[in-house]
């Protein structure tokens, strides 16, 4: 009898632990998404700042614009959105979200930059969705106390200091690539973005959870590893903006979100596993349906970017009086039907008399100057 009511009482609360544990996920899901879709809203109008800018004349620094500086605000409510649900849920499954950035992303492109909406935009979506829905379902449902000595224990892990040890090595080589030799491929700049991401991951991470220690009344904020991890965080996430602003600057943000979603979801799914050891205890099934999710995400993104052409300038021609300095007479047209670039006006003088007088002038001078 006694066995019996103890088994029930344990049935009974592990029973409530999931329940809260469950709900708790699931506040973290919701404000997941929502963070993402405001990050969306904030790409798109950073490369519509950018694609303005380009058309004038003298245009202003990008950071000079208040429609920059808002996408920026957005995209920090968004990033706020984002850490918040760290706290919630586990970096696992916040992290691969970021696909509804993808979705809101083409979506808000179409209507607001007026790109072409395409079948496989549809398609990719579709699969995107899917992807994120066996994410949910299947992502590990686990309550990880963060406390400051756990994050210290996890510092000193010997499976973190190796990852630091290559991500640092990978890190300077693509810094080297990017900046002495000016490889501006999308692929060398968003990689840059997805290792800081890693470590942005882990800090905020560590930060929320012992923010959420300290506020259930188990005090974390006086140990100093909070404070270096908030230190790695703000850093981390500066030079993401940074080098994430100067990817929208070059390419499409239909490229660079969908690619940067990849890169960012591998890369943190990574250091969750590494650092936090997340997948710890689970289910075998549960793993190969998360990953299988993954899968389809990724899928999802690439059917979104793949054959994705670049737009083109609407003015047919080459105007040298916007170059300062010179002087035109008047404008070089295309010719698309000829191998010839264009030709001058018609109007303009043969080149044959001009050539016989030069001539002319050269024996001129030549023959003035003999002894």
């Amino acid at each position: 009898m006694a066995n019996s009511q103890m088994l029930s009482g344990n049935t009974t609360y592990l029973a409530g632990f999931w329940d809260d544990s469950y709900k708790t996920q699931l506040l973290g899901i919701v404000i997941a998404i929502a963070g993402n879709f405001l990050i969306s809203i904030s790409l798109n109008l950073q490369k519509y700042t950018h694609v303005r800018l380009s058309r004038q004349k003298d245009p202003e620094p990008y950071y000079k614009s208040v429609l920059w500086w808002c996408a920026i605000i957005l995209m920090g409510i968004g990033e706020l959105g984002n850490f918040t649900a760290y706290g919630f849920a586990p970096a696992t499954l916040v992290a691969p979200l970021g696909c509804v950035s993808v979705i809101a992303s083409a979506v808000i492109s179409v209507a607001f930059l007026k790109e072409t909406l395409r079948a496989s935009d549809l398609l990719g979506g579709a699969l995107a969705i899917s992807g994120t829905y066996l994410l949910v379902t299947f992502a590990p449902n686990i309550s990880q106390n963060i406390t400051a000595f756990k994050v210290q224990k996890y510092l000193v892990s010997w499976q973190f200091l190796v990852y630091l040890f290559f991500e640092i090595i990978v890190f300077c080589i693509l810094l080297y690539l990017y900046k002495k030799k000016d490889l501006k491929h999308i692929v060398v700049v968003l990689m840059l973005v997805a290792l800081l991401a890693s470590l942005t991951v882990i800090s905020v991470k560590a930060v929320a959870g012992m923010i959420t220690e300290s506020v259930k009344g188990h005090l974390q904020l006086t140990y100093p590893i909070f404070y270096v991890m908030l230190i790695i965080m703000v850093a981390s996430c500066a030079f993401q903006v940074k080098f994430l602003n100067q990817a929208m600057e070059i390419f499409d943000a239909t490229e660079v979100v969908p690619i940067n979603f990849v890169f960012f979801t591998a890369s943190a799914i990574i250091a969750g596993v590494i650092f936090y050891q997340e997948f710890y205890g689970v289910a075998l099934l549960n793993i190969f349906m998360f990953l299988f999710g993954i899968l389809l995400s990724f899928l999802g993104v690439f059917l979104i970017t793949r054959n994705r052409e670049r737009k083109k300038s609407e003015v047919p021609f080459i105007d040298i009086d916007q170059v300062p300095g010179q002087k035109s007479m008047d404008k070089i047209q295309p010719d698309a039907s000829s191998i010839s670039y264009g030709s001058l006006d018609a109007e303009a003088k043969p080149l044959g008399n001009k050539d016989g007088e030069l001539k002319d002038t050269a024996s001129n001078l030549l023959s003035s100057h003999k002894p």
